[in-house]
Parts: C-alpha cells; sequence; structure tokens
C-alpha cells in the first residue's frame, strides 16, 4: 500500500511539473498549450515512451473533473439574457454554421463506414469551435473592441448552448438507448435548459444571494460541490455532467459569479491540463498515422468552412469585408470539446480517438495563423482590378452607340 502511494505520488508530481514546464513553453511561443498536453498523453500514454501506471485511475478521475469545470467555468462567463438575446438574434448564423460545419465530420465518418453513432460524435467534433483559445487569439491580437468580435463571441456562445442539448443526445446514441428512450432523454435536457434559464432571469440574483459568502473558502466550497452534486444528478438522468455543469455557471450571476471564476480559474486550469493528458493517455500513437491524411483534409475542409461562417454571421451584421475574413479566420480553432465529444465516443468506434487528436492538433496550431492571416491574404487574392479608363475617343463612340 504504502510503495503504491509512493509510484503514485511520484508519476502525479511528474506529470503536474511537465504539465507546467510545458505550459511555460507554449506561452513563450505564443499560442495554446493543449497540443503539448496532447502530445504528452501520448508519450505516458500505452504504446507511448514511458507508458503511467499507478496514476492513471487518479489521471481518469481528475479528467472527469476537468470536463466539469471547463463547462461551469464557460456558463459563469454568460447570463441568461445574454443567452436569450444571442439566440434572438444570430439563430441564423448558428444554423448556418452547424451545416457548414457539423455535416462535413458526419460525412468522413459515414464514408468510413463507422455507423450512425459515430457519425453523430465526429460531426460535433468538426463543428465546435475552442472558446477558450479563441478568446486568447482575440486578446493577443488586440481585437476585443474590434466591430466583428462581437459576432465571434455570439457565434460560439450559441454552440456553447447547443451543447446542452447535444451532449444528451449523443450520450442517449452512445448508451443505446432506442428512440423512445433518446425522446425522452431529449425532452429532459431541452426542459431543463429551458427551466435553467427562466428561473436565471426571474430569480438569478436570489440564488447568486443563497450562494454568497464573503469567506471566499465557503464560496468555492459551496459553488464546487453544488456543481458536482448537480452534475453527477445530470448524469445520473443521461443528460451529461458537462450540461448539469454549464448550467449551474449560467445560474449564477453578478459578484458571486465574478468570485467564483476568480477562485476555480487555477483549479479549471490544473484539472483541465489533465483531462488533455488523459485524452492523450488513451490514445495509441501508433494509430495516428494510418488517420493523419484524413485527419488533415478534414482539418483543411472545416478551416474553409469555418471561414465562411464567420463570413456569412459577419455580413448579416453589417460588418466591413475585412471584418469579415477576420471573423471567419478567427472561428478556425478546434480545442477542448472536439476532445471532450471525442472521449465520450472512442468506446462505439476506436479509430475517432486517434483521428481526433490528429485533428484537434493540426487545428489547435493552424487556428492563431488563421486569426492572424487570413484578411491580409484574402485581401491579396480578392484585390479590386483597377479601372483603366477607356480613351476619350472610345468614350465618345461608346456614347454614340448608346444613345443609337
Amino acid at each position: 500500500m504504502h510503495e503504491n502511494i509512493t509510484a503514485l505520488l511520484i508519476e502525479l508530481g511528474a506529470v503536474i511539473l511537465a504539465l507546467g514546464i510545458l505550459g511555460r513553453i507554449a506561452s513563450r511561443l505564443g499560442f495554446s498549450p493543449i497540443p503539448l498536453y496532447l502530445l504528452a498523453g501520448l508519450a505516458f500514454g500505452h504504446g507511448g515512451l514511458l507508458p503511467l501506471a499507478a496514476s492513471e485511475e487518479f489521471v481518469a478521475t481528475g479528467a472527469e473533473i476537468g470536463v466539469i469545470l471547463l463547462l461551469l467555468l464557460l456558463g459563469l462567463e454568460y447570463t441568461a439574457s445574454d443567452l436569450v438575446g444571442t439566440l434572438k438574434t444570430q439563430w441564423v448564423s448558428g444554423a448556418v454554421d452547424f451545416l457548414l460545419n457539423a455535416l462535413p465530420g458526419a460525412a468522413v465518418a459515414l464514408l468510413l463506414g463507422w455507423g450512425p453513432v459515430a457519425a453523430v460524435a465526429l460531426a460535433g467534433v468538426t463543428w465546435i469551435s475552442s472558446s477558450g483559445v479563441i478568446a486568447k487569439v482575440v486578446g493577443d491580437l488586440g481585437r476585443l473592441g474590434n466591430r466583428e468580435t462581437p459576432v465571434v463571441l455570439g457565434i460560439l456562445v450559441l454552440e456553447d448552448l447547443s451543447m446542452a442539448v447535444y451532449l444528451p443526445i449523443l450520450t442517449a446514441l452512445l448508451a443505446g438507448v432506442g428512440l423512445a428512450g433518446g425522446s425522452i432523454t431529449l425532452l429532459i435536457s431541452l426542459g431543463t435548459v429551458s427551466i435553467v434559464l427562466f428561473v436565471a432571469l426571474r430569480y438569478g440574483r436570489v440564488i447568486s444571494r443563497a450562494v454568497s459568502s464573503d469567506n471566499p473558502e465557503m464560496l468555492l466550497l459551496v459553488v464546487l460541490g453544488l456543481t458536482l452534486l448537480v452534475a453527477g444528478i445530470a448524469q445520473q438522468l443521461q443528460v451529461s455532467a458537462a450540461v448539469g455543469a454549464f448550467l449551474v455557471g449560467i445560474a449564477l450571476s453578478g459578484e458571486v459569479a465574478h468570485g467564483a471564476r476568480n477562485l476555480l480559474s487555477p483549479l479549471r486550469d490544473l484539472f483541465a491540463a489533465v483531462f488533455f493528458v488523459f485524452f492523450g493517455l488513451s490514445t495509441d500513437p501508433r494509430k495516428i498515422p494510418p488517420v493523419l491524411a484524413i485527419a488533415f483534409a478534414l482539418a483543411v475542409l472545416t478551416a474553409v468552412t469555418k471561414i465562411a461562417t464567420g463570413w456569412f454571421a459577419a455580413r448579416r451584421a453589417g460588418i466591413s469585408t475585412a471584418g469579415r475574413w477576420r471573423a471567419g479566420g478567427t472561428l478556425v480553432a478546434r480545442g477542448e470539446f472536439s476532445i471532450v465529444i471525442a472521449g465520450l465516443a472512442v468506446g462505439v468506434e476506436p479509430r475517432l480517438g486517434p483521428l481526433a487528436t490528429a485533428y484537434v492538433l493540426i487545428l489547435v496550431i493552424l487556428g492563431p495563423i488563421a486569426a492572424r492571416y487570413t484578411e491580409p491574404l484574402a485581401r491579396r487574392v480578392f484585390k479590386p482590378k483597377p479601372v483603366v479608363a477607356a480613351p476619350a475617343a472610345e468614350q465618345i463612340e461608346d456614347t454614340a452607340d448608346t444613345r443609337s
């Protein structure tokens, strides 16, 4: 027993220290640490350079907590009124986003013969942009005040809200629930989301006051305990623990939400890093080369469709051409949600894990590049041709022809 605990502490210490070093390297280089975390998981997983043994079960539990905290902190960023307002004004852009980016993933899964459940999962992998990566990129590029930024954030909000419906459907399909059971799960999910939004709009301040505390320790314990409790109940109802955590975040607002964000952000960062490592641990790196070409082709295709999505949404909002290209390029990155979805579905189709890992690695690196260079590149490619004035004699002849 003592030896097992010693081995666990040594492995966990080495993993967390390595993550800290990788995060610092990523920060120095100016890009998201997600690809480095995934690569670390591949190196320490089955088939990797140095497989872990003692800490695997602990890391798996930490990964579950990481997903819950990711969704909780995401929910804390939004108020119910923000979500309702965005839904009213940008639902058309959200529908276009779904059609352009989910369908390629579904089509590829069906062409590979993976079946309809894997098609639903891969559709989600290619559909959802990375809110975390994109928020960092927008800040780094100094675009927070740009006119197209609210459009980008609106698309991300709609995608996040869609997860409250999509994840329960996927969970039900993965559990092998029939049509009737799946319909019941969907109704429960839609009803739960609607009730939470209504309660948050009407009684958000009351809930926040009940949770509020001047003692940071008490606030941390109450919010974290409530989130884990609701996530567990949601998982029991097959609505998805992640959705339960997201709804808790939406229900809290004001100073409570601000305080909870400050307290939970370091925990979120730690367990989210563990989650990405765990996904890498569960993926055999030897299975990535056979799907690398498919992942690259799918990444290029869905990068183009995301650019088209941003261009369309910004055009609907009356943004200039340059802003439309910037909006499209900003949306390219995929990340945490794609890995969450793939992690749920690897039991149905084992090849989905390696494909999703390669796909996210490509787009989490390509995303910041696309955000920076899509607009300058588009300006060069679609540069309007200069209008050459016709000679005076030709103009006179043209005028005469027109009159006649």
